[in-house]
């Protein structure tokens, strides 16, 4: 059973979703086309801290893969440095962007030693270091209370189901979903899963923000993903960061192993669009 707002609303909001894509595309493409000589680097480095043996890495590398497409066509090259941990970091690096896939000390470590950049959190889920709201660091999975937030949402509605609650799985269909979910398994041979939905989610928002920006100054990109980011992820919402560095983002509903709803839940929460429904908005 999936929740939907009626036919025409999905058919508007998948209308709308597609629009966007397809107009911020267009947009960015009109404005660097002129400028691609002028932009301040044509090299744009995403460090990744973190196992290539996790699957946050391979989603960041489909990500990348993807960038790239983009940036051929805009005289930019986007490249990931893998790091094993947050010692190997120089205070000589300038990365635009971390990626990182650790535990709270090495997310913390690596936001401290490059203040300014924007640190991307790809595999920690806990409530308590989002409510210490780091100043450059940035939730791309969403929190424990998220998904607490969502079931409590779907039992209300559907008490009886046994059901999880995930940024992703391999399931997804909807806004293009099984084409990302195919790419992916394409790539390396298995089902996407949250981490890797969010590694490749981190490394999708930064690109298409130095798109935006025409920059790949670190501050300018930090600024606008914390206040001006509007991002699909294949997920028909437009997604942006709270004051505390969460992303806000719809939640699937998954029973058994198929996607069978999200949330926020329509007839519980004030609408599918209704993304601060879900866990913690505010920092302490």
């Amino acid at each position: 059973m999936t929740v939907s707002a009626g036919k025409e609303g999905t058919v508007r909001k998948n209308n709308r979703a597609v629009g966007a894509l397809f107009s911020a595309w267009l947009t960015a493409w009109a404005a660097w086309l002129p400028a691609a000589h002028a932009a301040d680097a044509d090299e744009v480095e995403i460090l990744f801290v973190g196992d290539q043996g996790r699957s946050a890495w391979e989603g960041a590398s489909q990500g990348l893969t993807e960038a790239n497409l983009q940036g051929k066509f805009l005289g930019k090259t986007f490249k990931l440095t893998q790091l094993p941990g947050a010692g190997e970091i120089l205070k000589e690096s300038h990365p635009a962007a971390v990626v990182v896939a650790g535990d709270a000390a090495t997310l913390r470590q690596v936001a401290g030693t490059l203040p300014g950049v924007p640190v991307f959190n790809v595999s920690l889920d806990d409530d308590e270091i989002r409510r210490q709201c780091g100043g450059n660091i940035l939730h791309v999975l969403p929190s424990q209370a998220m998904k607490r937030d969502a079931l409590s949402q779907w039992k209300t509605k559907h008490p009886e189901s046994d059901a999880r609650a995930l940024a992703w799985h391999s399931s997804a269909k909807k806004y293009s979903g099984v084409q990302l979910n195919d790419r992916y398994t394409k790539s390396f041979g298995k089902p996407m899963d949250d981490e890797a939905w969010a590694g490749w989610a981190a490394v999708k928002m930064l690109s298409d923000t130095v798109v935006r920006t025409q920059s790949s100054d670190p501050g300018k990109l930090l600024d606008f993903l914390r206040n001006d980011l509007e991002f699909d992820g294949q997920k028909g919402a437009d997604m942006s960061y709270r004051k505390n560095g969460q992303l806000r983002q719809p939640i699937l509903i998954v029973e058994g192993d198929k996607v069978v709803g999200e949330a926020p839940v329509v007839g519980v929460a004030q609408g599918i669009e209704d993304l601060d429904s879900l866990g913690n908005v505010e920092c302490d």
